[in-house]
């Protein structure tokens, strides 16, 4: 089961995005906005994890080499020498690998630090917002790098995380026993998770965040511009 919401972050010029799929054969298909090439992807073969940030796709191949597509001008797209890469995360303008070993790579952007991610170790997942890097480590604390009004600070002292996700300017997680943090900006009411109980799986979006409950039912809080929060009666159910 898995919730999922769009990310780039809430602004005049960010109005068009992009959508990616992986097929079970290990191609990549991509429609939408394709100002930058973000979707021609059409010759990828053996993905097996794909990530989507503005102008930019990103696909982790079965050899640990990742492709991108889309935006150079930030460097986002400069994965080539990356290796034994295992899952990757496509902030607005940085990109991020996790390696085999739990170690991570970045590139692109880094105005407020968010590449400055070479001394983590023992990283189980990563995650990228519009200027800030998050991740979870295997015993359930979290790292993160980037603009501190994301939540970047107040994530340090979470523990016993399962799950995390950031978003434009904030960040959100899920603990051992089913509760969803957040931290950053609450402008919209995105953080207003504190109540939220057995959740097994958090994303979070430009302005607001989803949850997937254990029984596979969705809470949802932040702005609700044309309905993004009506979830109101999904039932999400295993596969």
């Amino acid at each position: 089961m898995s919730v999922a919401v769009g990310s780039v972050h809430t602004a005049p010029n960010t109005g068009r995005s992009h959508t990616v799929g992986l097929r079970t054969d290990g191609t990549v298909v991509a429609v939408g906005w394709d100002k930058d090439g973000q979707c021609a992807v059409a010759g990828w073969a053996d993905v097996v994890f794909v990530a989507a940030g503005w102008r930019r796709t990103l696909g982790v191949r079965a050899s640990g080499t990742v492709l991108a597509a889309g935006r150079a001008r930030e460097g986002a797209c400069q994965v080539d020498e990356w290796e034994e890469i295992v899952a990757a995360a496509a902030g607005d303008w940085h990109s991020v690998g996790l390696r085999a070993d739990g170690t991570v790579a970045a590139v692109g952007n880094n105005r407020r630090g968010q590449c400055e991610v070479s001394g983590w170790r023992g990283i189980t997942s990563v995650s990228a917002g519009h200027l800030h890097t998050v991740a979870v480590t295997g015993t359930g604390r979290v790292h993160a790098a980037g603009d501190r009004s994301a939540g970047a600070a107040e994530v340090l002292d979470w523990r016993d995380v399962v799950a995390l996700s950031a978003g434009s300017h904030h960040t959100a997680g899920v603990d051992t026993r089913g509760r969803v943090l957040a931290a950053g900006d609450n402008s919209h009411g995105q953080c207003d998770t504190a109540s939220w109980r057995d959740v097994v799986a958090v994303t979070a979006g430009s302005t607001h965040t989803l949850g997937l409950r254990a029984d596979g039912t969705v809470l949802a809080a932040g702005n609700n511009d044309g309905g993004r929060c009506d979830v109101a009666g999904w039932h999400v159910r295993a596969r």
